[in-house]
Parts: C-alpha cells; structure tokens; sequence
C-alpha cells in the first residue's frame, strides 16, 4: 500500500512539473515580441550601434536634436518607447506591435519622437533624421514609422514584430529607411555613428533588431498571434531583457 502511494505521488509530481514546464515554454515563446508601451534599444545590425540621442542640436539643416548610433550597449540615452502613431492606429498598452503596424519611437530621456523630413544629414547628405516634439512628445506625421519585417529567415512570428526578428523601419511620409551608413562625427559627439532615412531599403545598414528593454506583458487575449487586438491593460506586466536587468537607468517597476 505504501509503495502504492509513493509511487502515485511521484506521477503526479512528474505530471505537475511536466505541465509547468510546458506552460512556461509556451508562455514564453508568446512573449517574444515587442508590445506598445515598451520602452527598448535598436540595434543597428550592420554596424552594431543603438539607436540613440541627447540634447545636442544639428549644426545644419534643421537644426532640431540629432539622432546617432552608439556603441556603448548601457547607454540610457539609447531608451526609445513604443507609442501610437499620431494618426492613432489604436496601439494600446500591452498590445502586440504587428509587422505593417505604423508608431511613433518616443525618446524616453528627452521626450522627443523619432522624426524624419527633407533636410540633408550632415555626412552623407542623404535624408537627415532627428529627435522633435514638444513637451508632452507630441509632433507631426514626420513621426510615424511603419514596422517592415523580414520574413527571409522563414518560421515567422504570425505577422508579429519578433523581438529575434529583423526588421527595418520606414518613414510613413517620405517612404524612406532609417539607416546607418558608418560614417561618425567629430566633436562634440566623437564616435557617433550618423543615423539617416535612406530609399530601396539602405542593404544591411537599414536592418534593427530589438534588443535590450522593458516589455510591457499582453493580457491573455493578446497573447495568441490570431487574436485581435487586446483589451486595455491597466498595469500590466515586464519582461526585462539583455542589460535591462540592471535597468541601465530604467526599473521595472510598473511605472513606464
């Protein structure tokens, strides 16, 4: 009778560990994708910088903050959020972003949206790519960016933006890539890679990949990437990845 037990209790142990596991994974593997509200960094695969900027201005064009790439990986001023187009394409907190959805990439230090017009880049004169907004972060339609992703690799995501995923971003008005060439400037950024928007998709340089962040967790009616989009979430959850974990200027604590 004993051994009966013993034996009945290791079962549905195995059975409770195998359906955590299992759950786990699964779980998981749903959460790979980037969602609205997520504060992150894009890496420049091609060159290996973040996307980053800071409260220095163009010396010509438009005279507006500038945008660069960076090598440093704990760099917070490398931190963009997730946020709705200004046309209001209904990208709500916790929402997965889909591969053809149009943002905004908010610049979380300075409050500034990634923004792109007809001004020449200093270096290369190709199209110049800057930081602007007001205070609250609201801009033009010069801020919005449609999510391009590469499908080359096969597997997929259901037409989600995979955090492992390659993608590249087009401005919605102008139609133009955000690309990284390689050429740096001198002082008062010494080092910093130029970010420009560049047509035909820009090769290797115009390629992102998510990488460190804070990703705001979907309800369970996102969590599937058939289903629509989800409800309002009022304080969801966090996934922290890469150097995130320290938060390099950044705590996941509920408060993004």
């Amino acid at each position: 009778m004993m051994k009966l037990l013993f034996e009945t209790r290791i079962i549905f142990s195995t059975w409770i560990f195998a359906f955590i596991f299992l759950q786990c994974h699964v779980k998981g593997s749903l959460f790979d994708f980037v969602t609205c509200g997520s504060v992150l960094k894009l890496q420049n695969l091609a060159h290996n910088v973040r996307l980053h900027s800071h409260e220095v201005r163009y010396g010509s064009g438009s005279g507006q903050q500038s945008v660069t790439g960076v090598e440093a990986t704990e760099d917070a001023n490398s931190y963009w959020r997730v946020r709705d187009a200004t046309s209001g394409t209904g990208c709500r907190r916790g929402d997965p972003v889909r591969c053809g959805d149009t943002l905004r990439l908010t610049h979380l230090a300075t409050g500034k949206n990634l923004h792109s017009h007809l001004y020449s880049s200093p270096i290369t004169q190709e199209q110049e790519v800057s930081a602007y907004g007001d205070a609250k972060g609201e801009g033009d339609r010069g801020d919005d960016w449609t999510v391009v992703c590469d499908t080359s690799g096969g597997g997929g995501g259901g037409g989600l933006w995979l955090r492992s995923q390659r993608v590249r971003l087009r401005h919605s008005v102008t139609e133009r890539y955000l690309h990284v060439a390689g050429a740096r400037f001198g002082r008062p950024i010494a080092g910093q890679a130029e970010v420009s928007a560049v047509a035909s998709g820009g090769g290797r340089g115009s390629y992102w990949l998510a990488a460190e962040g804070v990703f705001v967790k979907p309800n369970e009616a996102s969590e599937s990437p058939g289903m629509g989009r989800a409800p309002s979430v009022e304080r969801p959850a966090f996934v922290v990845s890469g150097d995130g974990a320290d938060g390099g200027g950044l705590h996941d604590s509920g408060e993004l």
